[in-house]
């Protein structure tokens, strides 16, 4: 139970492909992720990645008008309905071909997908339980290409279908005898959307050539007529229809449509379309493609973007342009409007970018953008509140764990970011880069403050900050050194020589003021920061060291070598305490490429990131393979596997080849074919303009480059090809009782809470270990008798008590009333925990997290009011000061007029100096 991690969210990417889409009520976007779908909440400021995943990349999700269920489609047309409440899977089905897009009716019973040159409608799994919960009730065949999009009328009539043959197809949804199909031309290029006005069969067109065409129905959808059965022969025709596809699936009723339009039944007049009007968006460039579009019915809003960055807001009919902007030098992939029109989402595939733009205000609701490149390393803040990771593309990222979102870049270095890490206090992080500097930021001020360079240009590929915060350390991969420099001053204090290859790992002990340096020239090196930086201890390895860590207490190093062996040391004697072979655990799936078997070839791979846990019982590994181990470093024993990604879009993922994949002339993979909408990741060659198609793409292979545990060790967080994992301990699904008997029971609790007797309450309660029961137990208690209860607690429950304390904490709005349990119990305890500091580490850090969140939140409640409060006395000071100039100004008017009246002047003459004042 103690190691019953789950996956908790994926940080770092927020939009890979695939289409976008708003909740019912407008509140929360859903964005897929690779093979996965995040929820972001945009009222709320918070993210969610759903625990559910596809086998490949989700190319496009539909979601029901209800806002409860949505099907995911990955590249294969493999699909899964997921409900979006309790975020578990219903039913998984698979279309056997690539799907290009997927539309649920707005009454929610039918649903759309269209794969190939063919419309498939389904329908909508219902509430009641069925064996089978797509059932496919048509086909519709029309166009002769792809198919691209869909749009249904509001009454759910009829649907629209546009395809890359440059027609665009209206179809009934029921047997209407006026309405079979309608074929519809006037594009010269691929149709990106096509859209029906609110309550009417018009329609408006969108083509990649960026070319609107407006078409008027001389139908309303009331004069739709359902199609009554003549004849016997038409139910035998119905038969014959209902054939089996190629897969060897029923295909329902199938409607074929033809280039000419269909011809008048009797006295019931076919629905015609003519073509209103034409219009064109500005070009700005030969390769100004228009790549995505929607349409707001209600307000009559039309958002277009384009593969230059640009998007456009046009009001129809009458094009009217309300304004343009360009948000990205990339192509925007996807847009989606929210159910107000206020809201409208864009999503640009090239750089990770997803955002939210409120068109009436012209400001950013939501803006994050993740690492473009691979993640190379993250590190958490003392109190577990914060990560930051550090990229391929330069870029230094600040993470907050509770919401799951980027609020600080730093985008100063020029080269790929090696390392990065937080010092002590929490408020500063130091990154080292490719690019020969070595950065220091500022979480107060959100700037880089410090810039530590050497003497010759070095490439930075390893980092450390000692505890006190006040030493940088970076080893170079290049010269084989090690650089100390002052934090304060900024300055170069020591070059550390003696290393005979690249530098590959730094750590510093947490009690003592000494650096561990691993080598590639087989050594483990341990220097001593306060004797002259002298090398205190080298350690012999048999193979190249490639990671080192520090137990929490500083009283062992583990080390991982090249063969794939993690060996355990005693820093004080410099003898090796134990090791484990670990190469056997990284089971490397089989690349597409490989001349050589998955087993041969994991052979050559091994760990590349260590770190101990809060406790230093276990220790975490990571390397070159699509699994995360766990290890007992006492017992030197494998405790528990993780399989990070079943996301077979990425290469080495399978064990065996795909003989499917394998040709006369060698794999298919070897093969290139030239850079496809989004296979992969594109290379552009060096020297090309943007637009030419001389690009290669690659797949890029699952690893795990850096792997932390959070202080509180109720996380541990993985940087990976897919993003940032994060893996956390579910408190509600973890049951584990003891000195549970027969006796304890809510009852028998609830009684003892009647007699007062509040200790024996809260033991029994956290036997029966319910969170719910134990927090109304704990909250029963009076005030003034809480330092007697923690007196006469058993030793066994203090522990436990605190842990709890330090989760309600941080949910609980009853700050005063837990923040008195935990003082009572560290002061009463303390000596006693002292003496088990080890094991009570997490929960102090996850008691220091629950108050520092609480008190930032809290003092900036109060700054705010102070403000306010200074703001309203300055403001009635002013008031009374004008005030008091005011009665003073009368008093003097009233002496002059005396003074007039004194000297014998009329009425009159009084008024006329009145009027010239």
């Amino acid at each position: 139970m103690k190691f019953a991690y789950r996956f908790s969210n994926l940080f770092g990417a927020v939009y890979r492909q695939g289409n976008l889409s708003f909740s019912k009520d407008g509140n929360s976007v859903v964005s897929p992720v690779g093979n996965r779908i995040s929820v972001f909440d945009l009222k709320n400021n918070k993210s969610e990645t759903l625990p559910v995943s596809t086998t490949k990349n989700i190319t496009c999700v539909g979601l029901s008008p209800d806002g409860n269920l949505a099907i995911l489609v990955d590249e294969d047309g493999a699909a899964l309905l997921v409900s979006l409440i309790t975020r578990a899977v219903l039913h998984h089905f698979h279309f056997h071909k690539p799907v290009s897009s997927i539309r649920f009716s707005p009454d929610g019973r039918k649903f759309i997908v269209t794969k190939e040159n063919v419309a498939l409608m389904y329908h909508a799994p219902g509430k009641q339980r069925e064996f089978n919960a797509f059932v496919l009730d048509k086909s519709y065949y029309g166009p002769y290409d792809e198919t691209t999009c869909i749009d249904w009328t509001d009454d759910s009539k009829c649907f629209v279908v546009g395809s890359k043959d440059m027609s665009t197809w209206v179809f009934g949804a029921e047997r209407w005898a006026n309405l079979i199909y309608y074929s519809l031309g006037g594009h010269k290029d691929v149709i990106v959307g096509c859209f029906f006005e609110k309550d009417s069969l018009d329609l408006y067109t969108v083509s990649q050539d960026g070319t609107l065409c407006v078409w008027e129905s001389n139908t309303e959808l009331d004069g739709l007529v359902l199609h009554k059965r003549t004849s016997q022969r038409e139910e035998e025709d119905d038969e014959e229809q209902r054939d089996e596809g190629e897969d060897g699936e029923p295909r329902g009723e199938v409607i074929r449509g033809k280039a000419e339009a269909p011809k008048d039944e009797g006295k019931t007049k076919n629905v015609r379309y003519k073509q209103m009007s034409k219009h064109f968006f500005n070009k700005e460039g030969d390769f100004n493609n228009l790549t995505a579009a929607a349409f707001h019915k209600e307000s009559h809003i039309l958002v277009t973007g384009f593969a230059s960055g640009i998007f456009h807001l046009h009001e129809l009919p009458e094009f009217n342009l309300i304004h343009s902007l360009s948000i990205s030098d990339q192509r925007i992939a996807s847009v989606a409007m929210n159910s107000s029109g206020d809201w409208i989402g864009f999503g640009c595939s090239g750089l990770g970018q997803l955002l939210v733009w409120e068109w009436q205000s012209e400001s950013y609701v939501f803006k994050q953008q993740g690492h473009f490149n691979n993640m190379a390393s993250l590190a958490y803040s003392p109190d577990g509140q914060y990560i930051v990771t550090g990229g391929d593309d330069g870029k230094v990222k600040v993470w907050n764990t509770n919401s799951g979102l980027c609020f600080v870049t730093f985008t100063e270095h020029t080269s790929s970011v090696t390392n990065v890490t937080f010092t002590s206090s929490g408020f500063v992080i130091v990154s080292a880069s490719l690019d020969g500097t070595a950065r220091a930021y500022d979480l107060h001020r959100y700037r880089n403050f410090r810039t530590f360079t050497s003497p010759r240009p070095a490439q930075f590929s390893s980092l450390a900050v000692d505890v006190s915060g006040e030493l940088v350390s970076a080893g170079a991969q290049d010269s084989f050194e090690i650089f100390i420099w002052s934090m304060q001053t900024g300055r170069l204090l020591e070059v550390l020589g003696g290393h005979e290859g690249p530098v590959s790992c730094l750590c510093f002990s947490p009690v003592q003021s000494i650096l561990a340096s691993s080598s590639w020239d087989r050594t483990v090196r341990l220097w001593d920061m306060n004797d002259s930086w002298q090398t205190k201890e080298t350690l012999r390895l048999t193979s190249d060291g490639l990671s080192v860590s520090y137990r929490p207490d500083g009283q062992e190093l583990a080390v991982a070598t090249l063969d794939g062996e993690i060996s355990f040391w005693n820093p004080h004697t410099a003898t090796q305490t134990g090791s484990i072979v670990g190469r056997h655990d990284l089971q490397m799936g089989r690349k597409e490429t490989d001349k050589i078997t998955a087993k041969q070839s994991a052979k050559g791979k091994s760990f590349t990131s260590l770190c101990y846990s809060a406790d230093g019982e276990s220790v975490l590994a990571g390397g070159q393979s699509k699994f995360v181990c766990i290890y007992n470093v006492k017992e030197q024993i494998l405790l528990k596997k993780f399989e990070i990604s079943c996301n077979l879009s990425f290469d080495a993922m399978e064990e065996f080849l795909d003989r499917r994949k394998m040709t006369e002339f060698g794999s298919l993979a070897l093969v290139d074919e030239g850079a496809g909408d989004g296979d992969g990741v594109h290379l552009s060659l060096p020297g090309v303009k943007r637009g030419d198609m001389s690009s290669r793409h690659f797949k890029p292979e699952i690893r795990v480059s850096s792997l932390r545990f959070s202080p509180t060790g109720r996380s541990w967080a993985a940087t990976t090809t897919e993003g940032l994992l994060v893996y956390s301990l579910d408190s509600s699904l973890v049951f584990d009782p003891y000195d549970l008997d027969l006796d304890v029971t809510p009852a028998s609790i609830r009684k003892q809470l009647r007699l007062q007797e509040w200790a024996a309450a809260i033991v029994l309660a956290f036997r029966l270990n319910e969170r719910a029961l134990t927090q109304e137990v704990l909250e029963t208690v009076p005030h003034k008798e809480i330092s007697v209860v923690c007196g006469s607690l058993p030793d066994v429950y203090v522990e436990k008590l605190l842990g709890f304390v330090a989760a309600s904490l941080e949910r609980s709005g009853h700050l005063q009333f837990y923040l008195t349990w935990a003082q009572t119990l560290l002061m009463l305890h303390g000596q006693k925990l002292k003496n088990r500091s080890g094991a009570i580490l997490p929960t102090l850090q996850a008691l220091q997290k629950s108050i520092q969140k609480h008190f930032d939140d809290l003092s900036k409640l109060c700054d705010f009011n102070m403000y306010n409060i200074r703001y309203a006395v300055a403001l009635s000071k002013q008031r009374g000061m004008k005030r008091a100039a005011e009665e003073e100004g009368e008093e003097e008017d009233e002496e002059e007029e005396e003074e007039l009246l004194s000297e014998g002047m009329s009425e009159a003459s009084l008024e006329d100096v009145g009027v010239a004042l």
